[in-house]
Parts: C-alpha cells; sequence; structure tokens
C-alpha cells in the first residue's frame, strides 16, 4: 500500500478526517448527497481496498481516490494546513486506524483534525432479507444436510415452525415471537432456494415475492385503486370477490386443506358456506366427532377460534396437571 505524508505545521489549521461507510445491500454508487458533496469537496480521498466497489462509480463521477492504507499518525499529518482527507471505508470498517485515531488523541499531545463519521448509504427497510438470502445460497451450496433437502423432506419443519410461531403468539412472548418469525421466514427462503434447481419449472424468492406483491396489491383496489373502504368488512368483501375472480372456483370448498387440525377443518368448511350464503344443515351421526363438529361451527359462527380456545382450555389443563404434580411431590 501507499504511504502518504506531509510535513505537519503546528500552526496551519488542523484539517478534518471523513470516515465515509457505505451499506453493502444497497447498490454501489448510490450515495447521499452530503457524501457526494464531501467527495467533491475533499483534498484526498483514500480507500485501502483496491476493489472496493463503490471505486468505479467514484471515478466515474470525477472522484480521484487513492488506492492506501495511511496510519493514524500520517492521516493526521495529511490533515495539516485545514486539508480535508475522506477515507472510504472497507466493508470491515476502518478499526485499526479508528483505534488509532483514538489512541493518539488519548495522548493530549497532538493538533487532532475534526473527525466525522459520514454514512452514504443507509439500508432500506427489509434490506438484511438480502443477507438472508445470501446466507441460505451458500448454505444450499457448501453443507452436506441442506444440501441434499428436498420439498417434501421440509415439509413437516414447516408445520413445525407454524405450531411454534402460534405458540409465541398465544403465549406473548416477544423474544420467542421474533425468533420464530425468523423460522418461518427460513423456511419459505429455503423453499424458494430449492425451487431455483428445478430443472423445467425453476423459480426463486423473487419471483415468490413478486408474487405476494401483486396478489396484495390487486386485493387491495381500496389502497392502490380508486375503491374505498370504509370498515373491515368493506375490506374482507374487496378480499372476497378479487380472490373469486382469480381463482373461479367451482365450490367454496376448493382451497381448503383436508391435511390441517380437524377443528380448523371444520370451522374453515363453516366459514366457507356462511360467508357463500349456503345454508346447509350439519350432518348428524353417532360418536364424538359429530359433536366436535357441531362445536367448531357453532364457534366459528361466533367469531371465535375453535383451535385457539382449545388450546387455551389445554393450557389451563396442563398447569392444573402440574400443580398436581408438584402436590403429589411434597
Amino acid at each position: 500500500m501507499n504511504a502518504i505524508s506531509s510535513a505537519p505545521n503546528p500552526e496551519a489549521a488542523v484539517g478534518r478526517i471523513v470516515l465515509l461507510t457505505t451499506s453493502h445491500r444497497v447498490a454501489p454508487g448510490l450515495l447521499s448527497w452530503p457524501a457526494w458533496q464531501i467527495l467533491h469537496a475533499a483534498d484526498r480521498v483514500l480507500c485501502a481496498d483496491g476493489a472496493h466497489p463503490q471505486l468505479p462509480y467514484l471515478r466515474e463521477a470525477g472522484t480521484a481516490v487513492e488506492e492506501a492504507s495511511p496510519t493514524a499518525e500520517e492521516l493526521v499529518d495529511a490533515c495539516a494546513g485545514g486539508r480535508t482527507v475522506v477515507v472510504v471505508a472497507t466493508g470491515e470498517g476502518e478499526p485499526a486506524l479508528t483505534d488509532g485515531l483514538a489512541r493518539l488523541a488519548g495522548t493530549g499531545r497532538v493538533r487532532m483534525p475534526e473527525l466525522e463519521l459520514l454514512p452514504a448509504s443507509y439500508d432500506l427497510p427489509g434490506a438484511r432479507l438480502l443477507d438472508l438470502v445470501q446466507v441460505m445460497d451458500r448454505i444450499r451450496a457448501e453443507c452436506p444436510w441442506s444440501s441434499r433437502q428436498t420439498h417434501k423432506g421440509l415439509a413437516k419443519y414447516g408445520i413445525e415452525e407454524a405450531y411454534e410461531l402460534v405458540e409465541a403468539i398465544e403465549e406473548g412472548d416477544r423474544d420467542e415471537l421474533r425468533e420464530e418469525l425468523g423460522d418461518v421466514l427460513l423456511q419459505v427462503v429455503f423453499h424458494a432456494r430449492i425451487a431455483e434447481e428445478h430443472p423445467e419449472e425453476p423459480f426463486s424468492v423473487d419471483d415468490v415475492a413478486g408474487g405476494i406483491v401483486a396478489k396484495l396489491i390487486h386485493r387491495h383496489p381500496h389502497v392502490f385503486g380508486e375503491e374505498t373502504a370504509a370498515t373491515p368488512e368493506d375490506v374482507k368483501a374487496h378480499w372476497l370477490r378479487t380472490k373469486a375472480e382469480e381463482k373461479r372456483r367451482s365450490s367454496v370448498t376448493e382451497g381448503v386443506p383436508l391435511g390441517q387440525p380437524g377443528l380448523a377443518l371444520a370451522a374453515k368448511l363453516a366459514s366457507r358456506a356462511r360467508t357463500a350464503g349456503l345454508d346447509v344443515p350439519l350432518p348428524t351421526g353417532e360418536g364424538v366427532g359429530y359433536e366436535l363438529l357441531a362445536l367448531a361451527a357453532r364457534a366459528e359462527a361466533s367469531g371465535v377460534d375453535p383451535e385457539a380456545a382449545l388450546r387455551a382450555a389445554a393450557r389451563v389443563y396442563r398447569d392444573a396437571i402440574r400443580a398436581a404434580e408438584g402436590q403429589e411431590g411434597t
């Protein structure tokens, strides 16, 4: 690397050091206006990484960038006479340089330049999703277990993670909720990564996201279109109407997964029939199954999720069991 030096003048202005940071999640060259201003006004612009993704764009914009890794002392000297030196930080930051500047300032024997940290680009909301996609891509390529997984093999984990998410929601544990949302998100990204390898009909996580974005926009004409919705009932009506236009199903029971838990299945069927205005009597028969079906339909009509209600009651029962176990041990 090129060393930089300049004869210090104690009587001169001490100058300014600007550490310019950028986000690798934002396309190179998309910098803030203050960043471009300081880059154009600087006396010198330095970067230790000659392959830094920002450099081609800076040079194209007329900014001369020197590949150099100055020490703290060299950098302070370079600012003598009131000069401004911009250091374009590498992906790891500049810990050695900043530590050196801190030590130098701590001695009290050196007139330090003004020090400024200037973020030139910020992460957009959702930017860490790009990290997840990148990490998943590497795991799929290099992990002996992950590289062999299939959609069918992962299906059970999707179910487990969904149940764990519901449990975190019902327990009200914020830390668990955040973690379980991450586990569910991992399943989505994992399946999308596997789907990229399909020989005939590949799709990516971008296709997945693009599909749901298009669906949400189409089903919210009161947000993205000219229709209006003043109440949640209006929104639901919009949703059902656009969904019916999209699916063009011959039966309201189409799309109801039969593999879901029994109470949830019964409530979903009752909801579909009620929403469609169908007056379908519940089947009668002997056994607890028909009794549960009637209870599930009654709960759905009352606005109660029978699965959630049963889980809540089961947790109370679990606590009673634990209490009884504790009493027996005393």
